[in-house]
């Protein structure tokens, strides 16, 4: 990794972290440095005299993670990936990958990154099982672990969880505790971010054999009664929670923020993420850091201790209401049920996002490739009902019209 890359204290002043956060910094968080054993080579993180992201106690575990977390559902160095150990540098050290990552190649990745730099016991590691039957995802979890080159995984989830049934599967649950015994997995949970996210959580709070939950959640959804309903018998329930999809993304984002972004002193994605941080219920929230650029600003959001404002919560407030009919919310079982067609709403219309919004114009396709062939089918399917059934007044008939346009070519 070049120099140049590298972030420094003067990277963080000037994207917003200041300068009495950096002086506070030198109090409690330092306990949360990453050392090197005196017997080893000095790894990767080792540098004391760098701010460390502030640390929460994830749920049931007992155990603390950083607020931000290293997304793996990006494109990786297979050799040695610059950005994790950067990351690493300033108390980063949580990866969440999974099996389908990057086509598959995002755990031997990390795992290529860990053996080199050493800090696999340093490094807490969760990895995602598409396959929700006991024998698929043992299956998954042993190539897992094969893949990332090392014994266990800190957390295992179900990877994308919407049907809830296998989390009344007795045999998942006996699978799941003779790994935790064996030692493969220390923490289990699940990962969801579809329509039924608060039915999914109220399931976690009284599933005792579910340690956490990632879901989606970001700054339209806090008036959410239900949703927060659900998140509040988690906590209850002490499950750990961890933030997703934090940024809701859409096609008038750029447009509509620009009047909050020349007011505040953040970012649109730094004040976005700072406001998940600041619902205390919530352990961390997993990032999408595929450049240094967002590595960067990310870690000096994260690292400032000062909160959002009235004003900036007030604004990040109305731009979700004017925005709210931009936005899916992947509720299929509204839309899907208003059309005389195999199709997946949900799924395509976060497709098509991952297209429009964040340029990851091939890894869309390949995603939309990968839905059953009638499902792909969407010229000439009436979408008309979709839209009169869609609550939030999102325009289904004319992204899937796009969609058709851009992700089956």
């Amino acid at each position: 990794m070049t120099e140049k890359k590298k972030l420094t204290r003067r990277d963080l002043l000037k994207m917003g972290f200041s300068a009495g956060a950096a002086f506070s910094l030198a109090g409690p968080l330092g306990a949360n440095v990453v050392r090197a054993d005196d017997d080893k080579p000095k790894p990767v993180g080792s540098d004391t005299t760098l701010p460390q992201v502030p640390r929460r106690v994830l749920g049931k575990t007992g155990e603390t993670v950083p607020i931000l977390l290293m997304g793996g559902a990006m494109k990786l160095d297979s050799r040695f990936d610059p950005k994790l150990a950067e990351a690493f540098r300033f108390g980063v050290d949580y990866i969440d990958a999974a099996d389908c990552y990057n086509g598959g190649r995002c755990e031997a990745a990390v795992g290529n990154y860990l053996a080199k730099s050493d800090v696999r016991k340093k490094t807490w590691i969760t990895s995602k099982s598409d396959q929700h039957d006991p024998m698929g995802f043992e299956t998954t979890l042993t190539r897992g672990l094969d893949r990332m080159q090392t014994d266990y995984f800190d957390m295992y989830y179900l990877h994308a969880v919407e049907d809830p049934s296998p989390l009344s599967n007795n045999d998942l649950r006996a699978t799941v505790e003779r790994l935790k015994k064996e030692g493969k997995i220390r923490f289990f949970g699940f990962s969801c971010h579809d329509g039924n996210v608060d039915e999914l959580l109220q399931l976690a709070a009284k599933t005792p054999w579910v340690d956490s939950v990632m879901f989606r959640y970001n700054f339209a959804q806090y008036g959410n009664k239900a949703l927060n309903d659900a998140i509040d018998a988690c906590v209850k329930a002490n499950v750990g929670l961890i933030a997703m999809k934090t940024q809701r993304s859409e096609v008038s984002f750029e447009d509509s923020w620009k009047k909050f972004q020349t007011k505040g002193k953040w970012s649109k994605h730094q004040a976005v993420l700072k406001a998940v941080w600041e619902d205390e219920r919530i352990s961390a929230a997993v990032s999408h850091m595929d450049t240094f650029e967002k590595l960067k600003q990310n870690i000096a959001a994260a690292v400032d201790r000062f909160e959002l404002g009235r004003a900036d919560l007030d604004a990040l407030g109305r731009y979700a209401a004017a925005t709210r009919h931009e936005a899916c919310d992947g509720c299929d079982h509204i839309c899907n049920a208003a059309v005389e067609a195999p199709v997946k709403i949900g799924a395509t219309l976060r497709y098509l996002m991952y297209h429009d919004v964040y340029g990851e114009k091939e890894k869309a396709r390949e995603l939309f490739r990968q839905l059953p062939e009638q499902a792909q089918q969407l010229r000439g399917v009436d979408f008309g009902g979709a839209n009169r059934a869609c609550p939030f007044g999102v325009n289904v008939a004319a992204h899937m019209k796009r969609a058709s346009e851009v992700l089956g070519s």
